[in-house]
């Protein structure tokens, strides 16, 4: 991208907020190099892992980088054979357990954030470095004692050497000498030697090596010779801990500069998954979301740039939203209106807003916003006068312009701020109208801002331009900020001029020369922004109307299929009762039928007879149906007109017939503001009978018949199963009043034939039977 562009549309400010979001240096210095990005894959991978993260982050809080350290530099000295500090060895691996962990955590997400972990999957597990290491190196960044045998082996000595000396001195302290020498009983260090403080009066009396002298010369600091030989075997036990130190230290940061790459490489790769967790807490602060992106694809398939209720990220809540989009019907969008009106401010939001976008950045605007992949974004904003090339305001910005024509292409995006002036107005608009033609030519979208009067005719009158302008208060002539595609605005020079306190009669002189063409062009501005304003307020008076109309549609709808499923499970219930009724039925016959196999008397079947006759009349009765009262029928000469009132049967509901289509045989009914088309079966005309009563409406469920036949087929059938077929048949014949049936048994051993003939002799329902024709 051009530097210069991002530098005019200040999108190193950006690059700051979101290095305010980073967790640690490494983070932050990818945050002050974010580049907008040509690459369509590119750029669409990171707005997914940023939207990956604004998931992460809400469902799961807790996950976060953390302050690491910054572990390059020290990686990279230990592999020039630099030895490390303890303190900068616990910090690696220290670091190197963050990094660590965080990989566990975000390997256990995977299969939400997949993106994320792609970044995540690639950190080394450097577990046997960080274990070498707190092995030798306390968290607080101590040598612990442990780190070698010899090193252990030489604190004990040193502790029990320093032991010695110092019961030594403390032994001369108090004894009678001591205490007439000493000027304090304290043993003290001079230049790593043990010393007691003497009265410089009684420095001969102890025989000794004088390291140091008080500063008011009253004290002489001595190690006595009885002590020198230890303390020189103390210094030496010390230096050798030295050198012991010296060399683990030397072994574990030669183990660092081994892994300087996966070390490095650990931090990088943290480094951007903190820089992705940035941007997505940017988005919820900012409330931003990832505008979708869309490729160039040829000449004839010009995308669109399509910003709702975008926002200005650098002025936050005061920024009035923007809306606009280019591409569809123009290419080249000229934006009037008055002076402070905010046309720059509407300018660089265009444009800092895609550059956001093109570096994987949220922006302060509406989910469904669009930005094309642009190949480059070249601005000409402000008055950078150059005093070394000594070029005016109107010369530095044709000098840039010229650049501007030469780099751009079909796929870039040009933003020219006040186009035209610096120079004659003539000329000025000339050169205008024939740079924004050059850019038109090559279907280059551009966005620019004027005070020309002309260029608004141009834009008007041209195929491929169109006018925008920056609203105002028609009373107060004050500024709104907000951004209206199709209509020129006016500059509103002069009342701007008064609203900024300049004399009134300086403005009164300057209206009187105005020619009248201008006022009418003026006057005539404000008038169809008003009635643009009026349209708008229809427009959304009508909007909120349908919206009324389609949720009452949709009640509605509701109301009918909760209708059709209470009658599904009424006729559902009904059904359960007939089916127990009927199994109720069935079980009362063969109970009666074993009872008349068991006591064959005339009584008993009498008294079956009786039963079965009552268990017909049951099925015959109404109980089986519903007891409500029978539908009227709606007499056949009452014909549907306009304007009659009709049932909806299938809603339940009064409807008023708004007109009715014989040919298709449907209706249009009104029901309070919706309008309903269905077919002439599913309405009744309302009639009222002469009782008064509203009319019921009232289905009748009645059971279905069991089909059964005539004819049982015993052929190859079992002995055994032969009863329970037979007898289960008898009673469902009988249950469908069948008088006479026919039972196949065939000759064979004539088995089945004498089972059959023991049954039906002892059946109670069966009056007679005789052998069948062949």
């Amino acid at each position: 991208m051009d530097s210069k562009s991002l530098e005019m549309l200040e999108f190193p400010k950006v690059r700051e907020i979101i290095a305010g979001y980073t967790s640690f240096p490494a983070s932050r210095d990818l945050a002050l190099k974010l580049q907008p990005a040509s690459d369509f894959k590119k750029i669409t991978l990171w707005l997914k892992q940023c939207a990956e993260a604004r998931h992460m982050q809400a469902m799961e809080p807790d996950i976060q980088v953390g302050e690491l350290s910054d572990l390059r530099e020290s990686a990279g000295l230990a592999a020039r054979g630099k030895i490390l500090e303890p303190q900068t060895l616990a910090t690696i691996a220290r670091t190197l357990t963050d990094i660590r962990l965080l990989r566990s955590k975000l390997n256990s997400l995977s299969n939400e954030y997949p993106l994320i972990w792609d970044i995540a999957q690639n950190i080394t597990d450097l577990r046997v470095l960080e274990k070498e290491i707190n092995s030798c190196i306390t968290p607080e960044g101590e040598l612990s004692d442990s780190a070698s045998q010899e090193l252990q082996a030489l604190r004990h000595q040193i502790q029990s050497r320093r032991q010695q000396l110092m019961t030594r001195l403390e032994d001369l302290i108090r004894s009678p000498r001591g205490q007439k020498i000493i000027q304090e009983p304290i043993v003290t260090q001079r230049e790593g030697r043990y010393v007691i403080p003497v009265k410089i009066e009684s420095k001969k009396e102890l025989q000794g090596i004088i390291h140091d002298v008080s500063n008011t010369g009253a004290t002489v600091f001595i190690e006595p010779w009885e002590a020198i030989e230890q303390g020189n075997e103390l210094r030496e036990l010390i230096n050798e801990e030295k050198r012991e130190i010296e060399r683990i230290m030397r072994r574990l940061s030669a183990d660092v500069g081994v892994h300087e790459a996966e070390i490095v490489g650990n931090i990088a790769l943290a480094s951007e998954i903190d820089l992705i967790f940035a941007k997505a807490k940017y988005a919820r602060r900012a409330q931003a979301n990832e505008a979708k992106i869309v490729p160039f694809t040829g000449v004839e398939n010009q995308p669109v740039l399509r910003l709702r209720d975008a926002r200005h990220p650098l002025l936050g809540n005061r920024a009035v939203p923007l809306s606009v989009e280019i591409g569809n019907d123009f290419t080249v969008l000229v934006i009037t209106g008055p002076n402070t009106g905010g046309k720059t401010v509407a300018l660089k939001t265009i444009g800092l807003l895609s550059l956001m976008t093109l570096a994987g950045l949220p922006i302060p605007a509406h989910e469904e916003s669009v930005i094309p992949v642009f190949d480059g974004i070249y601005v000409d904003i402000g008055d950078e006068q150059s005093i070394e090339q000594t070029l005016s305001t109107f010369s530095w910005h044709i000098t840039n312009i010229s650049r501007i024509v030469k780099s751009s292409t079909q796929e870039s995006m040009v933003l020219l701020d006040e186009l035209g002036t610096s120079t004659d107005p003539a000329e000025g608009s000339a050169l205008a109208r024939a740079i924004l033609l050059n850019f038109l030519s090559k279907s280059t979208m551009t966005v620019a801002t004027t005070h020309l009067g002309d260029l608004k005719a141009f834009a008007y009158v041209t195929s491929g331009l169109q006018n925008a302008s920056l609203d105002f208060n028609p009373v107060t002539f004050a500024p709104t900020y907000r951004l209206s595609v199709g209509l020129p605005g006016g500059s509103n020079a002069l009342e701007t001029a008064s609203r900024l306190g300049l004399d009134p009669k300086i403005i009164n002189d300057a209206r009187g020369m105005l020619s009248t063409g201008t006022l009418e062009v003026e006057s005539l501005i404000v008038s169809l922004n008003e009635e643009r304003d009026k349209a708008q307020s229809l427009a959304k008076k009508l909007a909120d109307e349908h919206i009324q109309a389609e949720q009452l549609r949709k009640e509605l709808e509701k109301g009918l299929h909760d209708l059709k499923a209470r009658e599904k499970s009424i006729i559902q219930e009904t059904r359960d009762k007939v089916v127990t009724e009927a199994s109720e039925l069935q079980r009362e016959l063969k109970q009666v039928s074993t009872e008349l196999r068991k006591q064959k008397t005339r009584e008993t079947i009498e008294n079956t007879r009786k039963v079965l006759s009552n268990v017909h009349e049951r099925l015959k009765s109404d109980t089986w149906q519903s007891q409500t009262a029978p539908e009227e029928p709606t007499p056949p000469d009452e014909t549907v007109s306009p304007g009659d009132t009709v049932w909806i049967k299938d809603a339940n509901i009064e409807a008023k017939v708004i007109q009715i289509n014989e040919e298709s045989n449907e209706i249009e009914v009104q029901a309070g503001q919706t309008h309903i088309k269905l077919g002439l079966e599913g309405v009744e005309k309302i009639i009222t009978p002469r009782s008064g009563e509203p009319r019921r409406f009232v289905p009748v469920i009645k059971p279905e018949p069991k089909v059964v036949p005539s004819e049982l087929l015993l052929l190859g059938k079992r002995a055994e199963e032969v009863e329970r077929l037979l007898i289960s048949y008898l009673d469902d014949a009988v249950m469908a009043n069948l008088r006479q049936v026919r039972i196949v048994h065939g000759s064979g051993t004539g088995v089945l034939r004498q089972i059959v003939r023991e049954i039906l002799s002892t059946h109670p329902l069966v009056k007679g039977f005789r052998p069948g024709e062949r």
